[in-house]
């Protein structure tokens, strides 16, 4: 046989197979498991009480949510619209029909999941407490929080997932796709949260669904075990979600929008109670709890880690990206991720504020700006900034504006106090900024006239103010109110940031030669105590001498 003829035959093999994937339907598919891999009676006295797995209906069979009818209410909508081939998760491009033989196979003859129910997470109490407090403040309406989804990075590969704070806070709850609804009673509210459940490997979903089979993405909690790991008055499939929703009366119903486009359809907009839902969760963690505290802590002490990683590597590191992927990896190994982009900025990338590219090289003799933190596994994240000598030493010029800038961050520290202005660390920073810009030369004008707000001169050289709120989020209790926040008082329990900075650009004629292309920042994360303030990162050394002697002791260790 000639190599054409041999051509033709692969391709009318290949189209014959394409023919018959497409003849094997997933109705067909689903008909024979169900016909063939029923359980048997020995299978089914072994169940774990902790099921829903056993009882849950085939995918193909189960009716879907959008189906049920829902209350007069509620506009009409289902909880997503019908998802493509591309989305669903259930087949890709490149994947191979399975013949119902395959199917019936494979959902078979597997140990049923047996013993107890998993034990609450840590803290449970105190999720449950936040819940408390959240109900108490909107008595008589349903509440609606929800986790978000899994983001696409790329045609169908994912980002990983990270819940949405508020969710977050009052859960515990790390799984994509869950809500939290708090239903009125005449007591309060009951705590219902809807999870994906986990239906066994009775289901063929288990394997043929790419976006939440168990042995593609790893097992789901499940319905049951999730109401008693999270502490919760019930749990509902998700499934039921979007009727339960319409059964509520709209006028009466507040969500956090913007998390889940699902959610967002199904509620009918209420701009200023939804608006309220969202502020009242941002104010409540102004003030950390102790375990929120002690989160935080923990999420310093993988930073302080994390940057020792980097100066170790500072010995060879070449590129900012490798700065990065030091640190990183310590991030990865003792949290959950990093809390933000991680700034490596070496050089005049220093004077930009969130150089996150980190695609620039190492030089001796130049500064690496690390602004980096970890977050904890229980997503309380750190936001430290160090700036350090490549080479171990500062040089002069670099010395003089460092010193600057942290002779600024040790006014600003003295300002954290219960009932100071949460604006006075920064104003106290910017006077201490402000005067040596003015004895370096820089600033040409009086220290009055550079500090008048309406001139703000200083800022050419700082541009930001020295603080902001730390905790869930690394820019923490946005949504609050100015009055609450950054026109408010400070109160023993607050998280906050000082981080003062002076970036000279490289092509500012205003500033002396010797200084253009240095930047510096250096952030410590404060917490306000009954009679001032607790420096949760005071361990990782700040003054020109300590970090030149951290970076040698470091250094030596290796």
């Amino acid at each position: 046989m000639d190599a054409t003829a041999g051509a033709v035959v692969v391709v009318y093999t290949r189209r014959s197979n394409m023919k018959r994937e497409r003849e094997s339907s997933t109705s067909k598919a689903t008909r024979a498991v169900a016909a063939s891999s029923k359980p048997t009676k020995s299978t089914a006295a072994k169940k774990s009480p902790a099921k829903p797995t056993a009882k849950a209906k085939p995918a193909a069979k189960a009716k879907p949510a959008a189906k049920a009818k829902p209350a007069a209410k509620i506009a009409k909508a289902p909880l997503a619209p019908k998802p493509s081939k591309a989305t669903s998760g259930a087949k890709a491009s490149h994947d191979t029909a399975n013949p119902p033989a395959l199917l019936a196979f494979m959902t078979r003859d597997w140990k049923p999941r047996t013993g107890p129910l998993p034990a609450p997470i840590a803290n449970v109490e105190a999720f449950r407490g936040r819940r408390n407090k959240l109900s108490q403040r909107f008595a008589g309406e349903v509440l609606v929080l929800a986790a978000g989804h899994e983001k696409v990075r790329a045609n169908d590969t994912h980002y990983r997932f990270r819940p949405n704070t508020e969710f977050f806070y009052f859960t515990g709850n790390h799984e994509p796709d869950c809500v939290l609804v708090l239903e009125p009673t005449a007591k309060g509210h009951k705590h219902v949260l809807y999870v994906e459940p986990n239906p066994g490997k009775t289901d063929a979903t288990f394997f043929t669904d790419r976006s939440k089979g168990e042995l593609w993405v790893g097992p789901r909690l499940g319905v049951d075990e999730s109401k008693a790991r999270f502490g919760v008055d019930e749990t509902r499939p998700l499934s039921a979600l979007t009727a339960d929703l319409a059964a509520h009366p709209a006028a009466k119903t507040r969500i956090i929008r913007g998390v889940s486009e699902r959610v967002d359809r199904v509620v009918p907009a209420r701009a200023e109670e939804d608006a309220e839902l969202a502020m009242v969760s941002s104010e409540m963690r102004l003030r950390k709890e102790a375990i929120e505290v002690y989160e935080l802590r923990v999420s310093v002490g993988s930073t302080k880690r994390g940057f020792e990683d980097v100066i170790a590597r500072l010995k060879s590191a070449q590129s900012e990206r490798e700065v990065e992927g030091v640190f990183n990896l310590r991030a990865r190994v003792e949290g959950n991720d990093v809390g933000y982009g991680t700034i490596a900025a070496a050089g005049c990338h220093a004077c930009t504020l969130h150089w996150t590219r980190n695609d620039g090289g190492l030089k001796k003799g130049e500064l690496l700006l690390l602004d980096a933190g970890v977050e904890g596994n229980s997503l309380y994240t750190a936001d430290i900034t160090r700036t350090l000598p490549i080479s171990g030493r500062f040089t002069a010029a670099q010395r003089e504006v460092y010193a600057l800038v942290d002779k600024a961050r040790l006014a600003a520290m003295k300002e954290v106090k219960p009932g100071n202005d949460f604006l006075e660390p920064n104003r106290a920073a910017m006077r201490v900024l402000t005067e040596g810009l003015i004895a370096m030369g820089i600033l040409k004008c009086s220290f009055d006239e550079a500090l008048d707000e309406r001139n703000m001169f200083y800022k050419r050289y700082t541009l930001h103010n020295v603080s902001h709120m730390l905790g869930l989020d690394v820019h923490d209790c946005a949504r609050a109110r100015m009055e609450s926040y950054k026109f408010g008082k400070l109160e023993a329990g607050m998280v906050l940031t000082i981080e003062p900075g002076l970036y000279f650009q490289v092509d500012d004629l205003t500033v002396p030669s010797k200084y253009r292309g240095i930047g510096v920042r250096i952030e410590d994360d404060v917490l306000v105590t009954d009679k001032g303030y607790d420096n949760l990162s005071r361990d990782i050394p700040t003054d020109c001498d300590a970090v030149e002697a951290w970076m040698k002791s470091v250094w030596e260790r290796e």
